[in-house]
């Protein structure tokens, strides 16, 4: 018997349907392997590339890094619109002389350069860092206050501000490999280890516009637009850690020291000429105090004392009262651990002369004397017997006598203003010596050292 054709399933017509047939409408989401390239665009596949362009003519540059986030052809046409001149005129804003300098953290140039980071991290995003670096630094090229030696007026400019903040938009959260690239790839753009090196094997003060330069460049470029101090120490020891002590004590000095209010320039014997003031040393301090406090392995606490006594002969031996008020400064742990650091290796006269400047320098800026004599008291416990503590205290009573003697005998031989300055630091380092015994008295009397 014949079988029977099995009819129960659904036959399907042999019928070609038409593009317009297969797709209901021109954005339907429909995957087409045909027009895949173009589906990424969405809507703007209906449009000529030129009109593309044109519509981001009309976006803020916030508005296109979201849209360059859309999809990786979209990304594309972003990129290619950077690199058209009409893009780059657009983006990259060159009126960095045309602001008011004491208003620029707020203004808008930088925020423009905040967004235009944001840009081309979100759309150079699924580049190896190498190439992403390369890509954006032939966009920036043309900036010519940019570079390290592209403005005639750096002082007046704030462009390398603008290449800062875009750069610490572009890297925010890179992990530390990518940011070692980035520092490599910004030493071998604008040799920046060799400027170094020709500026601390120099004499202090011989290559004063380099010295301006590389502050410049490291300040604004690299250190000061970051939010985490984590961040800042990173790049700060990228900076110092190629050097030996003496070349990091020098660099410091060139980038935090002072400067003078004319020119800018490094001002060498700030230091050594006379009694400093709190603004001169603050930046010194907080640099010292970043390295200090930061939970690092390239920097111990051993590295940083170092440091900061290598600082302290930079050019040549500071006054002892500006050693005094950068230990101030940089905080209770950091004078405490320099103190003791002395005391360990036998260096009681140094300390003990260390702590009559301390003294002094409370006493003229009105700080708290039971700190100073507090200090000595916790530094006292660092001497293993009592006979060097007493040897000690000896030595800080000597010391007390022996500046004051110093001093008189500067007024004595002194003459107009610098008479008159003499007189007042006697004046103060008596008054200090009194607050500090009486300080001393009150401490002694009421909780007797054992």
């Amino acid at each position: 018997m014949a079988s029977r054709v099995n009819t129960s399933f659904t036959l399907i017509p042999n019928q070609k349907y038409r593009r317009s047939n297969r797709r209901s409408s021109y954005f339907s989401n429909t995957f087409d392997p045909d027009s895949q390239p173009l589906s990424t665009l969405g809507n703007f596949k209906a449009l000529p590339l030129e009109i593309f362009q044109i519509i981001l003519k009309y976006l803020s540059v916030k508005d296109i890094s979201m849209l360059s986030m859309v999809s990786k052809t979209v990304s594309q046409h972003v990129i290619n619109y950077i690199s058209t001149s009409s893009g780059s005129k657009r983006l990259l804003l060159q009126d960095f002389h045309d602001l008011e300098l004491p208003d620029r953290e707020d203004t808008t140039m930088l925020e423009h350069y905040r967004s235009l980071g944001l840009l081309f991290k979100r759309c150079t995003l699924l580049l190896p860092t190498k190439e992403r670096l390369k890509y954006i630094h032939k966009i920036l090229a043309d900036v010519s206050c940019f570079k390290f030696n592209g403005c005639a007026a750096p002082l007046q400019c704030v462009g390398l501000l603008c290449y800062g903040i875009f750069l610490q938009t572009l890297t925010a959260g890179w992990d530390e490999l990518e940011c070692h690239r980035v520092y490599n790839f910004l030493c071998e753009l604008t040799h920046l280890s060799r400027k170094m090196q020709t500026v601390v094997c120099s004499k202090p003060g011989s290559a004063r516009k380099l010295e301006l330069r590389i502050r410049l460049f490291c300040r604004n470029v690299l250190l000061d637009h970051w939010t985490h101090r984590s961040d800042s120490a990173f790049w700060l020891t990228r900076i110092l850690k190629p050097w030996p002590m003496v070349n990091q004590a020098r660099l410091l000095y060139i980038i935090f020291g002072p400067v003078s209010p004319q020119d800018g320039q490094v001002v060498w014997q700030k230091m050594i000429e006379g009694p400093t003031d709190e603004s001169c040393l603050k930046s010194l301090a907080d640099a010292i105090k970043l390295l200090y406090d930061t939970s690092t392995k390239e920097w111990t606490a051993d590295d940083v004392i170092s440091l900061v006594d290598e600082l302290s002969v930079v050019p040549r031996e500071w006054l002892l009262e500006n050693n005094a008020r950068l230990l101030i400064l940089s905080g209770n742990n950091i004078c405490f651990t320099f103190m003791a650091s002395k005391a360990v290796n036998g260096r009681t006269i140094e300390l003990a002369r260390l702590i009559v400047f301390l003294a002094l320098v409370c006493e003229k800026e009105l700080y708290s004397m039971d700190w100073a004599v507090k200090m000595m008291q916790k530094v006292c416990k660092v001497f293993s017997t009592p006979v060097e503590r007493n040897n000690f205290l000896q030595s800080v009573a000597n010391a007390f006598a022996c500046a004051i003697m110093e001093m008189l005998q500067s007024v004595m031989s002194g003459d107009g203003d610098d008479d008159d300055r003499s007189f007042m630091n006697l004046f103060h380092l008596v008054q200090a010596q009194a607050s500090f015994h009486k300080e001393v008295l009150y401490l002694t009397m009421n909780c007797p050292l054992s």
